[in-house]
């Protein structure tokens, strides 16, 4: 049985932001957050209910926003 999607989205994100804390790569708690929970949302609503898939995910979009972003910064 899967867990209740607010508790999915919780457990998902605390693992994807206890992380990305651990590693250095957290950045704005604000724009974190937002692309963390952005991620998990569409995944979600495209019937997605792996913890663990969701998080890896949401790690990875917030990895190549931070990546895009500074390479925008760097062209400017």
């Amino acid at each position: 049985m899967h867990e209740p999607i607010p508790v999915l989205v919780e457990n998902s994100f605390r693992i994807a932001w206890d992380y990305l804390e651990r590693v250095g790569e957290l950045g704005d708690p604000y724009v974190a957050s937002s692309v963390l929970l952005d991620t998990m949302e569409d995944m979600i609503r495209h019937g997605e209910r792996r913890k663990l898939l969701l998080s890896n995910k949401a790690i990875d979009a917030y990895r190549r926003f931070r990546s895009e972003r500074g390479a925008v910064a760097r062209a400017c």
